[in-house]
């Protein structure tokens, strides 16, 4: 119902550049532009200064950012407000979810959430964990669910469930038939690691810290950027890793994998992250109660 000029101009201002704005409003960069010139001809005024592949607000584009914030805000409460009345959830949901959440945990949730409330549509976008929470702090997306711990204290966090981490090694492995193996004795071995702002590298260098032991000690041979691209390599012989029990079901089944508790036990948080706003859409609000039923009545499989 916004102007579609204010909506472009408020995002671009948000985020402080047309290429993610664009990116977030699934324009593309000339039409973001254009809006934004429309909306600065209606004011006979510039809103953005332009220098050295950088923008920032100009005195005119920050009062028209202050107006517009509140417009949307108004806006989200009146659409709250009728749906409430009329007893609708509908929408569009912004979801982000880290790597392994988004593989193995969220499908089943997401299923009988839309199962149950049809009208709402969601768009899910699949990052590390570093990402996922820089897109909540921007407000890029409505709700993050995350694997590592969230150190932004301007965020609402909810832990949903801990999350089991074991070693996974080949068949035939000297470790295959330990029942539990210390995380000193990883550092004998070829590791295969996922990437920087992954939240699983992130928990696991964690733990070697308070076990004393330096992570330069890790022979990483290999980073990987997705689970399913460390079983591979695990399963090939290349090294062991640490991976979330929940990602390996198949693996333990066809007997392509052993899984080897941790002493002491590794485990994670899976969190929801959101910001702390006054008020959220309706269709927000009756995911987060689905999701937190279904965490509990779930509390091993999925999220």
């Amino acid at each position: 119902m916004a102007d579609r000029r204010l909506q472009v101009f408020h995002t671009v201002a948000r985020l402080l550049s047309f290429t993610k704005a664009a990116e977030h409003l699934h324009m593309t960069q000339p039409a973001v532009t254009f809006q934004v010139r429309q909306l600065e001809e209606h004011f006979n005024t510039r809103l953005f200064d332009r220098t050295h592949n950088r923008i920032s607000l100009t005195a005119a584009g920050e009062r028209v950012y202050q107006y517009a914030d509140r417009i949307f805000t108004l806006y989200g409460e009146m659409e709250n407000s009728v749906r409430e009345l009329t007893g609708e959830v509908s929408g569009v949901l912004l979801i982000g979810a880290s790597t392994t959440i988004a593989e193995y945990m969220l499908p089943a949730l997401l299923g009988d959430f839309k199962a149950k409330y049809p009208d709402v549509n969601i768009r899910l976008q699949v990052a590390n964990t570093d990402h996922i929470v820089s897109l909540v702090e921007n407000n890029s997306i409505d709700l993050g669910v995350v694997e590592a711990p969230v150190s932004n204290k301007n965020l609402v966090v909810e832990t949903c469930r801990m999350d089991q981490m074991v070693l996974i090694v080949p068949k035939g492995h000297p470790l295959a038939k330990e029942r539990s193996v210390a995380m000193s004795r990883i550092i004998d071995y070829p590791y295969i690691c996922r990437e920087e702002g992954s939240g699983t590298r992130e928990v696991m260098l964690e733990h070697l810290s308070a076990g004393g032991i330096d992570s330069c000690n890790l022979n990483i041979v290999m980073e990987l950027g997705s689970p399913e691209a460390v079983k591979g390599a695990v399963e090939a012989g290349m090294g062991i890793s640490i991976i979330s029990r929940a990602t390996i079901a198949k693996e333990l089944a066809l007997g392509t994998l052993v899984a080897i508790n941790i002493d002491p036990p590794m485990e994670r948080p899976f969190s929801f992250v959101h910001q702390k706003q006054k008020f959220r859409l309706r269709a927000i609000e009756k995911l987060l109660d689905f999701a937190r039923a279904y965490c509990k009545d779930h509390p091993g499989v999925g999220l």
